[in-house]
């Protein structure tokens, strides 16, 4: 009973010491997927210090759960499909959650421009308008903010503080906000309108994505239920109807493809539909 669970260990070690060689030998498949999580993860502001340790031991899990599925229970297709999921899930998770607070901090940024405005109009200079905004807007935009007002309080110039901010943000609003700010302290304009009629901009554009999101909610709606229609037709099946046959879609070869080809083309045609029905003006 022990050696199935015990080749499988084995050959899972086997596995993470092939890839941990190839890491050492040619790290730079590792760099690039690194990169492409510290990107992720800075939207987040979560450190990234010890990123690569953890890229290493996840994929030494993966290999293991892997090797366990294949050698220890002898379904290479399930292996392959948890494989996959392993590497794809956190992935996508990481994603959605940048994705989501980039969305916050597009939606937040017209009335921080308000607020800069009128600060400005008020009487106060950029600086203590910028510390303004890093105290009273909401999160997230609050802490770019405030990462904004810190460096320049560190000595940092504003022109450097908001080319950082760009380059994390990756937003086209917040680079033309701060090419405004730029241009405007460079050749003396009045900072206050050319913000106020940005801010106009910015609040239309997203009056019409609000639109298009909210004319497509229900089509989104359809695609998570037709996504999920599927698992709850197996189940039915397993419990009312026909369960010998749904038992062996899991014990047989063949059906264990057809289970792997059909979880794999219901979540391409999920990401798909989800793609077509992104607002994108």
């Amino acid at each position: 009973m022990l050696l199935p669970w015990l080749s499988s260990l084995l050959f899972g070690l086997a596995v993470f010491a092939v890839g941990w060689g190839m890491v050492a030998s040619e790290g730079s498949w590792l760099d690039y997927l690194e990169q492409r999580w510290a990107a992720q993860l800075r939207m987040l502001r979560v450190p990234t210090l010890r990123l690569r340790i953890y890229l290493i031991c996840w994929l030494g899990i993966t290999a293991v759960v892997g090797a366990l599925l294949w050698v220890g229970f002898g379904t290479p297709l399930f292996a392959v499909a948890a494989i996959g999921l392993l590497l794809c899930v956190p992935w996508l998770v990481i994603r959605n959650l940048a994705a989501n607070r980039h969305a916050k901090i597009e939606d937040q940024l017209a009335d921080a421009m308000v607020s800069l405005s009128s600060a400005i109009r008020a009487g106060l200079s950029l600086p203590q308008a910028l510390d303004v905004l890093a105290t009273q807007c909401p999160r997230p935009i609050r802490e770019e903010f405030q990462q904004i007002h810190g460096e320049y309080q560190l000595g940092k110039t504003l022109d450097a503080c908001l080319k950082e901010a760009r380059d994390r943000l990756k937003s086209e609003h917040f680079a033309l906000f701060a090419a405004a700010m730029e241009a405007s302290r460079q050749s003396g304009g009045r900072l206050n309108e050319v913000v106020e009629r940005i801010a106009i901009s910015v609040r239309e554009l997203h009056r019409l994505e609000r639109k298009i999101v909210a004319e497509t909610s229900q089509s989104r709606r359809s695609a998570l239920y037709m996504s999920l229609a599927p698992a709850a037709i197996l189940v039915m099946y397993w419990a009312f109807l026909d369960p010998g046959s749904v038992e062996r879609l899991f014990l047989e070869p063949a059906g264990q493809l057809v289970l792997v080809a059909a979880v794999f083309l219901n979540i391409v045609a999920y990401l798909w539909a989800q793609r077509i029905l992104d607002a994108d003006l």
